[in-house]
């Protein structure tokens, strides 16, 4: 079984390093001291196990899995977070509440073990619920082969729909996402971003006027020069902001 680990803590990762030790099927091919370490070495090397820790400064162990995605298996460490313990528990994912010891260990390993290949849809689940309770996000994030992007939400001027993808314009640069509109539509501040079309979202401080397009349609011009449409329903919406 080939296992990265994942903390910002030295000492912590060789907690880790130490109870793998016992197990002689297991083989440690990275360790990470940051997330972003982290979604580099699991795009890199597809592991079958990563032991990954909650709190980290920069990306966190959610952002981690979200961007690393969900073939990989994984058991969570933490300190405290009890709320995500609790989800843990309803989704069956393995969780070790630090310290833990070698018998804890060795359950969450057996367990893992035991599910490989599973539980993908319930990390998926795990994350989308994550960021639901970190509302709204003030950052999104997005992989671009082992490479990770932070774009601050306050940045972003607006974000058109490309089938399951998304095209976020921000600071003169596009970027794809993988990901819903509807589903980011909800993780953004509904008071700086309007969703004016089927396909497109603005962010208001970015919104220079508004223009009418053809005798029936309307189009929102940003302050780059940018046109985008504007539907009937995200008219009455956008003009209740602006005049």
């Amino acid at each position: 079984m080939r296992i990265i680990i994942v903390d910002d803590e030295m000492l912590a990762r060789g907690v880790v390093r130490e109870y793998l030790s016992e197990h002689a099927d297991v083989e440690i091919v990275a360790e990470c001291a940051n997330g972003f370490e982290a979604v580099k070495a699991i795009t890199e090397l597809s592991p079958d196990l990563v032991f990954l820790d909650i709190q980290m400064p920069k990306l966190d162990g959610f952002e981690v899995a979200e961007l690393a995605g969900s073939k990989t298996r994984y058991i969570f460490a933490t300190a405290f977070d009890q709320y995500a313990i609790k989800a843990f528990d309803f989704h069956a994912l393995d969780y070790l509440l630090k310290p833990f010891s070698q018998q804890r260990f060795d359950q969450a390993l057996a367990h893992a073990r035991a599910n490989l290949g599973a539980g993908g849809d319930a990390v998926e689940q795990l994350v989308r619920e994550a960021a639901s309770r970190n509302k709204p996000v003030g950052r999104v994030l997005i992989r671009d082969g082992a490479r990770v992007h932070v774009i601050n939400a306050e940045k972003i001027e607006h974000i058109e729909a490309q089938d399951d993808y998304v095209q976020i314009r921000s600071e003169g640069k596009s970027y794809l996402k993988n990901q819903r509109m509807s589903e980011l539509e909800e993780q953004l501040d509904g008071e700086q971003f309007l969703r004016i079309h089927r396909s497109y979202i603005v962010n208001i401080a970015f919104v220079d006027r508004i223009e009418q397009a053809t005798k029936d349609s309307h189009v929102a011009v940003l302050k780059d020069g940018s046109r985008i449409p504007i539907s009937r329903s995200g008219y009455q919406k956008i003009r209740a902001v602006i005049q």
